[in-house]
C-alpha cells in the first residue's frame, strides 16, 4: 500500500495505527487484508481495475442499505480512498466468518425478514419510505461490471433490460438471435403472481455468506429493489445451501406458482454474467437455458 493511500485511511478511521495483521482473503474480483488500528481491526480491499471505483461505491452503498433494515448482519463500510497508480480501497469492518453451518436456518428467517422489510417498512416506523419502484438509487456492480439500476415501474420490463445488457456484451450472435424469441415472452413468466419490491443482496452464493460464532452474515452484494425470487435463486447455484435455510425461508415467503421455472430464468443472468467475466463453459450454459425457457408451457403451473 502506498503511503498517500495509508495517510488517507488513517485520516478516514482517526487511527495513528495501520499496521497489517497477517491475515489475507481474496477472490475472483478482489484482494484484502486485515490491519490493526487504533479502534481494532479492519479489513481493507484493493483493486486496480478499470472500473474499481464504481464497484467500491456499489459495494458500499450496498452494505449500508443492507444495514440499515436491521434484519441481517452485514460488515459495517467506513469508505473508500483513492491510492496512486488509480489503486482503490474499500476500508470494512473486520469480522471472522466461518463457512455457513449451524446456522443456515438463522440465515433463511433473516433473508426472508431483508426481503419482506421494504413492504413491512411504512407498518412499522412511518418515518421510512416504502420503496414502490424496482431499481436502485445507484450503479452496482455484480463483480466487476456494472448494471443498470434505473427505476422502472414493473419488475418484467426492469429485468428483461438487465438480461439484454448481458445478451449484448456477449457479442454473440446465437445468443442473440435466441433473446430476440426469449425478450417478448419473458411478460409470461410473471403472470397470475403479484411482484412487490423488496431489498435485494443481489448477488448471494455460498460463497458470499457465512457466519460469525453467533449469527449468520453476508457480504459482498449488489443491491438492487426487485423480486425476491432472484435472490433466492442465485442461492441454488454454484453449491445450494443447506435445506433449513430453504425450509426457514420458505416459512416465511412460500413458494409462489411457476418459481421452479422462473429460478432458471435467474439462473440465465448469473450465468450470462460469468460468461462476460470469464468466457468458457459459462457460454454453453446461457445459451443451454435459453433454449430450455424458450420450450416453456404458459401458463406456469
Amino acid at each position: 500500500m502506498d503511503e498517500s493511500a495509508i495517510q488517507k485511511i488513517k485520516q478516514l478511521l482517526g487511527t495513528t495505527i495501520l499496521k497489517k495483521s497477517g491475515f489475507r482473503a481474496g477472490g475472483c474480483i478482489n484482494e484484502g487484508e486485515g490491519y490493526h488500528t487504533d479502534n481494532g481491526l479492519v479489513f481493507i480491499k484493493k483493486n486496480n481495475a478499470k472500473d474499481t471505483e464504481t464497484m467500491f461505491n456499489s459495494e458500499i452503498a450496498s452494505l449500508n442499505a443492507l444495514e440499515k433494515t436491521k434484519t441481517i448482519k452485514v460488515p459495517h463500510p467506513f469508505g473508500m480512498v483513492k491510492g496512486s497508480h488509480n489503486t482503490f480501497y474499500c476500508i470494512l469492518e473486520f469480522i471472522e466468518i466461518h463457512s455457513l453451518s449451524k446456522y443456515a436456518s438463522k440465515l433463511g428467517e433473516h433473508f426472508a425478514n431483508l426481503h419482506l422489510h421494504n413492504e413491512h417498512v411504512a407498518k412499522k416506523d412511518n418515518t421510512l419510505e416504502y420503496v414502490k419502484q424496482f431499481g436502485f438509487p445507484i450503479t452496482t456492480c455484480v463483480g466487476l461490471l456494472s448494471v443498470d439500476n434505473t427505476w422502472c415501474d414493473d419488475w418484467p420490463t426492469f429485468y428483461t433490460r438487465r438480461l439484454e445488457e448481458q445478451i449484448d456484451r456477449t457479442k454473440n450472435k446465437e445468443a442473440s438471435n435466441l433473446w430476440s424469441e426469449l425478450k417478448p415472452i419473458i411478460p409470461k413468466f410473471f403472470e397470475n403472481i403479484e411482484v412487490k419490491p423488496s431489498l435485494l443482496h443481489g448477488d448471494l452464493w455460498s460463497g458470499n455468506a457465512g457466519e460469525t460464532k453467533n449469527e449468520p452474515i453476508i457480504f459482498d452484494p449488489a443491491c438492487v429493489y426487485g423480486h425476491h425470487e432472484f435472490d433466492l435463486a442465485m442461492t441454488t447455484m454454484f453449491g445450494r445451501f443447506a435445506q433449513p435455510f430453504y425450509d426457514s425461508y420458505h416459512k416465511r415467503i412460500p413458494k409462489q406458482r411457476g418459481f421452479d421455472v422462473r429460478e432458471k430464468l435467474y439462473h440465465l443472468f448469473h450465468y450470462l454474467n460469468h460468461w462476460n467475466h470469464f468466457g468458457g463453459g459459462y457460454k454453453y450454459q446461457s445459451i443451454s437455458i435459453m433454449k430450455d425457457l424458450l420450450k416453456t408451457k404458459f401458463p406456469l403451473n
